[in-house]
Formats: structure tokens, C-alpha cells, sequence
């Protein structure tokens, strides 16, 4: 399917600039006076993820600290798929080994990350939260993309032919219901025989659960989906319906189905 306007807005504006937001958040942070200021070029990062690098929430931190390498200089290595127990082992193993940044996704893991912060004063931890930050060396970030989950509601309430429309989602907590809420709440706005059918998978990263509960949802009418998690698309594909990715640009998954 050719790019739509949706498309080309998450390709060209929310993942470069969550990138730009991610690297100011970083830098203002060290240099800010939360920990040891250094140069950009001599700073360490160290990220720890909760999923597998592809899931797309994950993956645009990533990106961003990549870019943070090429461009700055700075020294960056990470750990993916890191299980609760295993995280402030993790977490603990980068600080003592001089990282002077820690960063990632503590969404899973907020009680852990705080506590191991709170050991290490003089390293400075930035962290995906739904809390906010604790002084004096844990700051916080989120995206603010229900704006577009918003808008991407509206695209899908006036292309479904069954006024029924899927959303596959991680699980009830704020960052993701607001997204999901947003979804349906566009939808409505252009057509209001629109229904929404929410799944919620209890993971942050499941492709085969979220592909099999995309397609109960298509099974059971839904004819565009709101992948908010990774594996929706991969349904989609198999069914011929329509689907709107999250957070980054997936259209190369499904360039006859994703919007």
C-alpha cells in the first residue's frame, strides 16, 4: 500500500523526533549537575531493555543512542530481553563497571530500577516511566504518541467497511491505554457506528500471542488494526485486512496492509 499521510508523519516526524528528545534528555541530564559532568565524546551508556531490541518502543531508544554514537562519540552498549530478576544484576554490573549513563525501559521494572539508582548516586539513570523521577539521579521520559494513535483512529474510522476496528495492545496500564483509548476516541470522531475490540496480551514483547489475538479480532469482524504491539501486522497480512503500526514506520512488514 502507498504511504499514507500517517505513514510519512510517523516516518518523518515522531521517530526523528523522539530521537532528538531522547539525546537532550541525555545530555541534559549529565551535564545538568545530576551527575559527574563530562564531555559528550567521554560519556559511557549503558542501556537495559526489557524486550528484544525489534520491539518497536525499545527500538527507537536504540536508534537514538546508535546516532548518539555516530554523531557524539560516545561509548554505548545494552542488554535486551532482560528479565525482572535478572535486572538489577544488570543494572549493578554497568554501574560498577563506570558507565556513567543507564538508561532503557523500567515500565516492568519500576520498584528495581529506583532501588539500584538509589546505590549508586553518582551515576545518572534515565529511564522509560510511568512514575515520575527521584532525586537526585533518576530522571524519566515517555513518548507522547497518542496524538497520533488519535489520528490514526480518525484514518481507520473512515476506511473500515465493518465499523469494526481491532486494537491489539501490551496491557491496562496508562502509557497504554491512553494510546488505545486515543485509537478508538479518532475513530469516533468521523464515524460513530464505529466499535472498537481491545485485546490486551499481558507483555510487552509476544508476537505469536498478539498475532492470534489480531486474528480472533479479524475472525470476529475487525477489518483495520491498531498494531500496538509487534505480530499484529503479520495477521493482517495473512487475512488481507488493514493495519496501523505503532511508534515507528512498518510499512516495509506489510506493504500492501499497513496503512
Amino acid at each position: 500500500m502507498k504511504q499514507t499521510v500517517i505513514s510519512l508523519f510517523i516516518k518523518r516526524t515522531i521517530s526523528p523526533l523522539f530521537n532528538k528528545v531522547l539525546l537532550f534528555c541525555a545530555a541534559a541530564f549529565l551535564i545538568g549537575g545530576l551527575a559527574v559532568p563530562v564531555q559528550a565524546g567521554g560519556i559511557k551508556v549503558a542501556a537495559v531493555f526489557e524486550t528484544p531490541i525489534e520491539e518497536p518502543w525499545v527500538n527507537q531508544i536504540h536508534v537514538a543512542l546508535l546516532q548518539a554514537k555516530k554523531e557524539m562519540g560516545i561509548e554505548y552498549t545494552w542488554s535486551e530481553s532482560v528479565k525482572s530478576a535478572d535486572f538489577a544484576r544488570i543494572m549493578r554490573e554497568y554501574a560498577e563497571n563506570g558507565y556513567q549513563l543507564i538508561t532503557g525501559d523500567s515500565f516492568g521494572a519500576e520498584r528495581i530500577a529506583r532501588r539500584v539508582a538509589r546505590d549508586y548516586p553518582q551515576v545518572s539513570f534515565v529511564f522509560g516511566s510511568g512514575i515520575g523521577p527521584a532525586e537526585p539521579n533518576f530522571g524519566v521520559f515517555d513518548n507522547w504518541i497518542h496524538e497520533p494513535a488519535y489520528l490514526s483512529g480518525m484514518i481507520a474510522g473512515k476506511m473500515t467497511k465493518t465499523n469494526i476496528l481491532g486494537v491489539v495492545a501490551a496491557m491496562p496500564i496508562p502509557e497504554v491505554n491512553r494510546l488505545s483509548n486515543a485509537f478508538c476516541s479518532g475513530a469516533k470522531e468521523v464515524n460513530k457506528n464505529v466499535r472498537c475490540k481491545f485485546s490486551f496480551i499481558g507483555s510487552f514483547f509476544d508476537p505469536p500471542k498478539a498475532k492470534e489475538a489480531a486474528l480472533a479480532q479479524i475472525e470476529a469482524g475487525a477489518d483495520v488494526l491498531y498494531a500496538e504491539r509487534f505480530g499484529v501486522i503479520e495477521a493482517c497480512n495473512e487475512k488481507g485486512v488493514l493495519a496501523i503500526s505503532n511508534m515507528s514506520d512498518q510499512a516495509s512488514l506489510g506493504p500492501d496492509t499497513v496503512i
